[in-house]
């Protein structure tokens, strides 16, 4: 098969990785061995199509080698669908184009790889949307929303998928392409009579579908028509409504990829909501009475209505994101019900909520019922509600929220009893479980906790699933609601379904796929749906020695199996967001957090290995990572793989040795302070084109990159020089070694700027940060750096004297690293020092909010400011810091550009290699808003390789706020 594949690779222009030797070509394989849900299997090869060509050669390739084609996108699939041994055909990365428009008619013509997010901000301007909203919508793409029929928290108004689909452009499995749309009895008839595949599908779904048994079975089977969320198996039951118009769409969404491939679809597009929207948000002790109330809430039409529960809730607490979400809850309830009202106004959402309010008083239900109008603040409730899945993967221990029975969907009216009765089965089971989601439509995101690396935890995942089908069917229910069959719940829809049925849904495969090219082994003919899980190797995570202590997180091996697979590194810079920006500039896969996580997840799993993170997979998908923290803090698991990422390179280097250039980045600050002796002569070498150059290519560095100057006084130097000044407001600053030798004149105003608003300013003994040992991964040394520095300051730094910092990267150190660096004899002391260790702007803003600060002492001016945040700031919730600093001279507006990283990332966009990604990063967002800037705009940067990305990449000076404000300062 490997020399097939390997003539296949010359005849598609795509990308195509199969070869097991290549450790490129294995990194890939295996980032595409899992999706979202607990399955794994290692596909035979990956293949990103660029044109539709190629993909009409993977279809006659698989047809006549029998191989099966596994269609993908984003890979947030929650049942296996993407997931298996055949070749995996990702859609994502080029077929991503909006192809037509039309307003008014309100449709649009769109290739499967479009993002439903992004796509809503296309259409927003025309005042229309895509009504079917996931909660993994910001990286959901059209064509998984087809194959698993998506619905989302808005569907009991805006509809679910198949609703949505008007038309589709399909390739069958001997490559022929035809059109899915709503076709008239006279269109109908003439399918019938065409010659060819096309008309062979359509007459053998005729005969299937008029012959009286199997229109009875489907009537008797398939769940009642009052559950809107009924998807599983095939839409027969669609199919056979004389009342739906006849249309191969209404099949086609749901089929989960296996019935043919989608190039092009056409989808119905709604006006815009209403622009005022209102969130009450009910409080409840009691699960029961919750679901009790959403019928109640289901008679005031709402938009939404839906479940949180106190699993997720109390994950928000100290969430280094969410926290921040948890503003509107009272008192500890078991279960939140937000139900959501649109309106014109404010006063008819007042209005709707307050009739709803009363009702449920006069029922009993409820004990709080917070109404939030803020649009800003109703996005950070939904936050809340789409990040569950991510959020309860934060649960210690190796009993882990599972998608199991999480998509089985009864009508409203029923949920309660069958809420009770699944509680039942748990409790009978010895498992709890998180309930969360959609209320209103009847779904609830039932996920129980359960151990899949012990057997007993694997009986129960089959248990489980098996007595749930008997509630399901009891209530005359559907066993798949949106997110699929797939392999994990196929095996059990001739239970819920009848054996008649499953027959039937057999025959449909066969009918459009009579070899299996298409997703084999998906809905019908499912593998035992225990088999093929992630976990099937127990292995103690303890065991593995690392150099940052993983206590917190368990192990290194528990942090990268915090990642439920769900996405949320695959978002556009359109989204917004700093995680991934790798994954921003290149769209693949194995540039992703996910692809990261499970990468050293897999090898700390099965290496044989002595030092298990020796492969050069997993230096191969750590390549592209800059180490931005976005995924602390963005990804709700917060599986921070920046320090997963230093962690695995000095275990590789303790194996292979480290290369040159990583020794020469991590001891920057030891050639700067050589550099500083000599500075004139330094400049020159550095700045001369001719040496420059030189000095670029026996290091590795872009030529196109220049290189920092060192100034000819360092920051200490110059403080020393400096007259005594006393206060009784003091404060210690960090002498970081960025600004110590090379922004030095930042330092300077930054003294200034202090001692002029009345601080005593003190520079404390002390070391270099660490940051570019850790940044290059030699956490050795930044542990011995972390240890001295916490030992020096530990007697000088608390809340009356903090420790301010001016580089965001080397004071953030101690709030982030240091925590997990320092010998357990110093926890207490570097706790302390991390509580009080602050941004210059931080302080700043602190002191203006105690008071001691006032806009007076600052010039009235009108000033236009762009503010970029550095990524520490923004992973640390910083940059609305920084903002409302800048807006403090009274006439100054402050603008925060929406960006991610800027690419540069300390070193990385130094690198040779890396100099095109890095520029691609910064090309996203923020160097487009720097060039559209007016020239009398002031660029603000915190960060040291914000400002010198923006210098190379514009020719634009950028500058720390510090200056800025000096600058307002009225001296």
């Amino acid at each position: 098969m490997l020399s097939t594949l390997a003539k296949l690779s010359h005849q598609i222009e795509g990308e195509l990785y199969y070869n097991p030797s290549d450790s490129k070509h294995q990194t890939i394989r295996l980032a595409y061995a899992t999706d979202a849900s607990v399955y794994q299997e290692l596909p035979l090869a990956v293949v990103i199509p660029h044109t539709k060509d190629d993909i009409l050669k993977l279809v006659q390739f698989a047809d006549e080698n029998r191989v099966t084609l596994i269609p993908r996108t984003a890979g947030t699939s929650l049942a296996g669908q993407v997931v298996g041994s055949g070749i995996v055909v990702d859609v994502s990365k080029c077929f991503n184009k909006i192809l037509e428009l039309n307003v008014e008619e309100q449709w649009v013509k769109v290739e499967p790889g479009v993002i439903r997010d992004d796509l809503n901000a296309y259409l927003k301007p025309y005042g229309l949307m895509f009504g079917p909203e996931t909660s993994t919508a910001s990286r959901a793409m059209v064509g998984g929303m087809i194959g698993n029929n998506s619905s989302g928290l808005h569907s009991i108004v805006w509809g679910d998928t198949r609703e949505n689909l008007i038309r589709a452009d399909v390739v069958l499995n001997d490559g022929s392409e035809v059109v899915f749309e709503q076709l008239d009895p006279a269109a109908h008839f003439g399918k019938l009579a065409m010659k060819g595949r096309e008309g062979d599908i359509y007459r053998a779904l005729n005969d299937l579908l008029t012959k009286p048994a199997n229109v009875e079975a489907i009537e008797k089977g398939f769940p009642k028509k009052t559950i809107t969320r009924r998807n599983t198996g095939y839409a027969l039951d669609y199919l056979v409504d004389s009342e739906v118009p006849f249309n191969l769409c209404n099949l086609l969404a749901g089929s989960e990829g296996t019935l043919g491939i989608v190039t092009e679809a056409v989808l119905k597009l709604r006006p815009l909501p209403p622009k005022e929207i209102g969130l009450l948000c009910v409080h409840f002790n009691d699960m029961i009475e919750c679901m009790r109330a959403n019928v109640i809430a289901l008679n005031h039409d709402p938009e939404a209505s839906e479940l949180v529960d106190k699993y997720i809730l109390d994950f928000t607490v100290g969430h280094p994101t969410y926290q921040y979400n948890r503003f509107f809850i009272e008192g500890d309830p078991q279960a939140l019900l937000i139900v959501e009202f649109r309106a014109d106004t404010k006063e008819e959402i007042e209005a709707k909520a307050d009739h709803l309010k009363q009702d449920l008083v006069e029922a009993g239900f409820g004990y709080a019922y917070p109404l939030i109008t803020d649009a800003k603040e109703t996005n950070l409730v939904w936050d809340v509600r789409k990040a569950g899945l991510g959020l309860i993967r934060n649960l210690p221990g190796d009993s882990q929220p599972v998608n199991l029975i999480e998509d089985c969907a009864v009508s409203p009216e029923d949920l309660p009893a069958y809420v009770a009765d699944v509680q039942q089965l748990l409790q009978e089971q010895g498992v709890h479980a998180s309930y969360y989601a959609h209320a209103g439509a009847g779904e609830l995101h039932i996920e129980p906790f359960i151990n899949l690396k012990s057997d007993q935890g694997k009986k129960q995942f089959r248990d489980i699933l098996e007595k749930t089908a008997d509630l399901v069917l009891k209530y005359n229910g559907s066993l798949s609601g949106e997110h699929g069959d797939g392999r994990l719940r196929g095996e059990f829809i001739g239970k819920v379904l009848g054996e008649d049925v499953y027959q039937l849904l057999r025959e449909v495969k066969g009918i459009f796929d009579p070899k299996g090219i298409f997703n084999a082994n998906k809905i019908v003919d499912a593998p035992p749906m225990d088999s093929s899980l992630r976990y099937d190797k127990p292995v103690d995570g303890q065991a593995i020695k690392t150099y940052f202590d993983f206590t917190k997180d368990e192990s290194i091996l528990r942090l990268a199996e915090k990642c439920s697979g769900s996405g949320d590194c695959r978002k556009t810079e359109i989204t917004g967001g700093t995680m991934c920006p790798s994954f921003m500039a290149t769209r693949n896969e194995k540039d992703t957090t996910r692809a990261r996580a499970n990468m050293l997840r897999q090898f700390l799993t099965n290496s044989t290995k002595k030092n298990r993170f020796d492969h050069e997979e997993i230096k191969e998908v750590m390549d592209l990572c800059l180490s931005c923290k976005g995924c602390k803090t963005e990804c709700p698991s917060s599986v921070d793989v920046a320090k997963m990422k230093a962690e695995f390179l000095q275990q590789y280097y303790d194996v292979h040795g480290a290369p040159f250039r990583s020794k020469l980045i991590a001891n920057f600050t030891k050639s700067q302070q050589l550099g500083a002796m000599v500075a004139p002569v330094y400049n020159f070498f550095a700045q001369n084109a001719v040496f420059s150059k030189v000095i670029k290519k026996v290091v590795g560095f872009a030529p196109e990159r220049s290189l920092p100057k060192v100034s000819s006084t360092t920051l200490k130097q110059w403080i020393k020089k400096q007259d005594a000044y006393t206060s009784q407001r003091r404060v210690y600053l960090f002498c970081d070694e960025f600004t110590d030798y090379n922004d030095t004149e930042i330092g300077i105003t930054a003294y200034k700027l202090l001692t002029a608003l009345g601080y005593q300013v003190l520079v404390p003994p002390h070391k270099e940060s660490g940051r570019t040992y850790l940044s290059k991964g030699f956490v050795k040394e930044a542990k011995a750096l972390a240890n001295k520095n916490v030992s020096l300051l530990s007697q000088l730094i608390n809340d009356g004297t903090p420790l301010l910092g001016i580089e965001p990267s080397a004071i953030l150190t101690f709030r982030d690293e240091y925590l997990s660096l320092v010998d357990n004899e110093q926890q207490e002391a570097a706790s302390r020092i991390a509580r009080n260790a602050l941004t210059m702007e931080e302080f700043l803003l602190r002191e203006v909010e105690k008071g001691n600060i006032h806009p007076e002492q600052f010039t009235s001016e009108k000033q236009a400011i762009k503010l970029h945040g550095h990524c520490y700031q923004k992973a640390f919730h910083l940059v609305g810091t920084t903002e409302k600093l800048l807006s403090l001279p009274v006439n100054y507006t402050v603008e925060v550009i929406p960006s991610g990283c800027c690419g540069m990332a300390g070193s990385f966009g130094y690198e040779k290699e890396h100099y095109e990604i890095s520029m691609k990063v910064a090309e996203l967002v923020l160097l487009p808003a720097v060039r559209s800037a007016q020239s009398d705009t002031l660029i603000a940067a915190a960060g040291t390789s914000c400002r010198h990305q923006i210098k190379d990449g514009v020719g634009r000076k950028s500058y720390h706020p510090v200056e800025i404000l000096y600058k307002a300062l009225i001296k």
